[in-house]
């Protein structure tokens, strides 16, 4: 950052102020006097008390508030909820209505909690530890708690290499760096994602993880942020955390997590946050789209090519250039005519595949232009309003614009009206998810951006179409042909708090709404700012369901707040095509996945922005068949990339597909696990090997599921990795050989730019179908065959779920089983509620070290099934047992060694 080197006095504190954000010397922080407690009050499992100024007041960034108060609630076993507040007026906190809080369950003692709330009188600190071992997770001794108007502080002291992860959104590595590093919280458009910098999203949690367990602590804060992480603070390398808030309360869940299994505290967090929304099968398919697509004729042949080149293409997108004028629903009549785009997407059904609409949220202002979208937003008086009552002025891809205010009350009945109206199956365009974008929200008006009008002008908004427009009649599906301006009214306390985080845009307003623009409900954005991408996502979802009740939907979105997963997808933004990007997009998903809890997420594959090479798509698609949400997405600027256009490129997408496309009921099971409990689809190594120190470091290979390890090639152009393998038993995915972690790296060389390594962990039974396919609906018909991956104890589980695949309310049925291996003898058990219309073909046992006698298959009654043929391939040590039963019933495989 740029210092101004000017020195300002607040009091009796020095500090620096810079260009984006406000250095202050820690030493005089906490020379501040803090609080003391008084009427102290303990009931059942709840405590509270008065804090009360303990000394002079700092007044450091504002006047001190001379009274709070303090509330603890055991709220779980496993959940403290700590708030401080205002104890003589109301701040504003984030609304119930953006996120609910959970419900306090604890009934017991809490001597019996897994962690414990202590503090200390004067100054008040407060420490978080666990009570079977007095560890301490999260103190703030030494360090007192300063609460001013504008400026909240409070800080902890964590033991030296601290295994961090979490506070995001960002592009820096998984485990976040100790040194001199701030994670600051606003939402921004965050072009390239730049490492270091605040980006789209904003979720106020972290994981730290320990030898001796993992526990989270979560901020449930919107207002914008600066949390400092520091390990030169002391003399033993202990690190610091430290919050800067610029308003709202203090709101603290802590989550004990587990002294053993990483994965309770994702589930804990799901508890406050949400589970993730289920999303339909076909969402677990490739799309493909690009912004420059310049007319329906493009889009057309992009779909002809795909299946040309034998690539699965589930779902086809469209970025903004569809529109007229890019403004939202509506079609560009030359470009892309109405009657042509419905018979692309009739086609597309036809097809079994699908289509997915980009949506913004940023509507023209276009009064007298018969406009519809403006004329009923304008009329219901929806937009979001400066303090002088206008509605706020935005400059965005249509030109000047007005914001949505997802607070007003008819906000849902205009959204949900316009996407009826413009995506309705009998004359509109009838898409099958929706994509959200520019929604922190973006701005494109420079400050002080007294004119937008002009600006927009200036900036040639909306931009002219380049190309001519095709002919009308052009056949489409045939072979390819080729491979006045606002009153802003400022108030300067809200437009620059007296504290300035490290907002990689400069001024908070900077690019954005107005921080003093108003909600119908009275709030305003300098509070809400961070929710507005969340809330779009919501009444996006709401609308989607609208359209199609009683089907689940796909929406994804580009900002995200804390429970966001509930309800939507992330896609991480606009990435640049290098490898560097490549590598980060582990650590991103990671983040999202791993910790949020959205883990429909994905970054553009191939990249984004600037041209990408044949090798470097090749290796993205790759690594892109792990994705939970797999997009191919590029800019107007850059060269075509879809997967088709290299040779390289084309196998590399069918290989990885046909992987992909066989795990996928293994995913989807995954995907319905994290909906009931939080448990996270993809996970770092650590959240396996709690107890491997060489793990926690680790952000370039990953579980996909619990199952599967995926270590892709990372350095550009090579054809070799080096990756860690703990000490565990593992089974290469494709020739399914037994290979032995010791707990130290592996170089693998002859890595090929169409293959990736990918491992099966043992202890795992795996459903696999027998083979890809070009669509969803055709691999739901094809069979499955049971992977048995054995640990070196001899043993392996696993399950299956599986529903129709798009329904809300499962009203055919579920089936839902269970593996397990043990002795020599598989089990497969459970209900069989929904008919899976297939066959077992095969069982394979893997990691046998010579043929077995015999090999029977019974069902429960204890009756033969199948052919009782097996086969044994001694190089692979598998032993394949040939079924070709209905997958209908419980059966067993028992085995007996020679």
């Amino acid at each position: 950052m740029i210092h101004t080197n000017i020195a300002i006095t607040f009091g009796a504190v020095y500090l620096i102020s810079s260009v984006f954000a406000t250095w202050i010397d820690p030493s005089l922080l906490d020379a501040c006097p803090g609080y003391n407690i008084a009427n102290p009050a303990s009931q059942g499992s709840t405590f509270t008390a008065d804090l009360v100024l303990a000394g002079t007041a700092c007044n450091v960034f504002g006047s001190d508030l001379k009274s709070l108060s303090l509330a603890v609630v055991y709220e779980t076993e496993n959940r403290i909820h700590v708030k401080i507040m205002d104890a003589n007026g109301s701040r504003y906190e984030v609304p119930e209505s953006v996120l609910p809080r959970p419900n306090a369950t604890f009934g017991g003692s809490i001597s019996s909690a897994a962690i414990q709330f202590n503090y200390t009188t004067s100054p008040f600190s407060f420490t978080i530890y666990r009570t079977s071992t007095s560890e301490v997770l999260f103190t703030t001794a030494s360090h007192p708690l300063i609460f001013e108007p504008q400026y909240l502080r409070v800080k902890t002291v964590l033991p030296p290499n601290a295994n961090i992860y979490g506070l995001g959104e960002h592009s820096d590595s998984f485990r976040l760096p100790t040194f001199n590093t701030t994670r600051t919280l606003w939402s921004r458009d965050a072009y390239e994602i730049p490492t270091g910098t605040n980006l789209y999203g904003n979720h106020p949690i972290y994981f730290e993880h320990r030898t001796t367990g993992t526990h989270g602590v979560f901020l449930l804060n919107s207002n914008g942020m600066d949390i400092k992480i520091n390990d030169t603070e002391s003399t033993d390398g202990s690190v610091t955390l430290e919050y800067n808030v610029l308003g709202g309360v203090l709101d603290f869940y802590f989550l004990a997590g587990s002294e053993n299994d990483p994965l309770e505290v994702s589930k804990q967090y799901a508890e406050v946050v949400g589970t993730p929304a289920e999303v339909p099968y076909w969402s677990f398919g490739l799309h493909q789209c690009r912004f420059g697509y310049t007319s329906y004729v493009d889009v057309a042949e992009v779909i002809t090519n795909y299946s040309e080149a034998g690539i699965p293409l589930e779902t086809m997108w469209t970025d903004i250039d569809y529109m007229d004028g890019r403004r939202i629903f509506t079609v560009d009549p030359s470009y892309f005519p109405l009657d042509r785009m419905r018979e692309i997407v009739d086609y597309l059904h036809t097809h079994d595949q699908k289509y997915v609409l980009m949506t913004d949220p940023a509507v023209a202002y276009a009064p007298g232009e018969g406009y519809g979208t403006y004329n009923r937003g304008s009329a219901l008086d929806v937009w979001l309003k400066m303090p002088n009552g206008s509605a706020e002025l935005a400059l965005v891809w249509p030109g000047v614009t007005n914001y949505p205010d997802w607070f007003h009350p008819s906000i849902q009945d205009f959204w949900t009206t316009e996407f009826g109206l413009f995506y309705n199956t009998s004359d509109g365009i009838d898409i099958d998810g929706a994509w959200i974008d520019m929604n922190e929200p973006s701005n494109f008006c420079v400050l002080p951006c007294t004119d937008p009008f002009q600006q927009a002008q200036e900036m040639a908004l909306p931009p002219p179409r380049t190309a001519p427009p095709p002919d009308p009649d052009t056949p489409i599906f045939g072979k390819s042909s080729s491979i006045t301006s606002s009153s802003l009214g400022k108030r300067e306390d809200l437009l620059n708090p007296p504290y300035a985080i490290q907002d990689a845009a400069g001024n908070l307003s900077a690019l954005t709404a107005w921080t003093n623009a108003t909600h119908a409900n009275g709030l305003v954005e300098y509070d809400t700012h961070n929710l507005y991408g969340t809330m779009m996502s919501v009444a996006t979802r709401a609308a989607m369901l609208a359209r199609r009740p009683g089907l689940r939907t796909l929406v994804i979105t580009r900002s995200t707040f804390a429970g966001a997963g509930a309800h939507v997808g992330k896609w991480l933004g606009d990435n640049f095509s290098s490898w560097q990007e490549y590598r980060l997009s582990i650590a991103g998903m990671l983040g999202m996945a791993g910790v949020y809890q959205i883990p429909m997420v994905g970054s553009d594959i191939c990249g984004y922005a600037e041209n990408t090479t044949s090798t470097l798509c090749a290796r993205w698609a790759m690594l892109g068949g792990f994705y939970p949400f797999m997009r191919n997405h590029n800019a107007d600027t850059s060269i075509s990339q879809e997967f088709y256009r290299w040779p390289v490129t084309a196998q590399a997408a069918k290989n990885v597909l046909d992987i992909r496309y066989r795990l996928m009921d293994y995913f989807y099971t995954t995907f319905h696990q994290a909906s009931l409990n939080g448990s996270p689809v993809l996970q770092a190594l650590w959240y396996k090997y709690p107890n491997d120190t060489s793990t926690y470091p680790i952000d370039l290979q990953f579980l996909f599921g619990p199952s599967i390890l995926v270590s892709p090639v990372t350095d550009e152009n090579s054809t070799s990795v080096t990756i860690y393998l703990p000490r565990d038993t593992f089974y290469e995915f494709l020739t399914l050989k037994p290979v032995f972690g010791t707990g130290a790296n592996v170089t693998l060389t002859n890595v090929d730019f169409t293959e990736i390594p990918v491992h099966i962990i043992g202890g795992s039974i795996l459903p696999l179908r027998v083979n890809g396919t070009m669509t969803t609906t055709e691999l739901r018909q094809n069979d499955f065959e049971i992977v048995v991956a054995p640990s070196a104890g001899g043993n392996a589980s696993g399950q299956l779920y599986v529903d129709d695949g798009v329904s809300l309310e499962q009203t055919n049925g579920t089936t839902a089983l269970t593996f397990d291996y043990q002795d020599g003898a598989l089990s497969v058990n459970g209900t069989f509620g929904y008919n899976l219309g297939v066959n077992v073909a095969s069982v394979k046992i893997l990691g046998v070290n010579q043929s077995p006698k015999n090999v029977s298959v019974v069902d429960q009654s204890g009756q033969s099934i199948g052919n009782g043929t097996f086969s044994y391939d001694a190089g692979s040590k598998v032993v394949e047992v040939a079924l070709g039963v209905a997958f209908d019933k419980a059966f067993e495989v028992h085995m007996q060694e020679a």
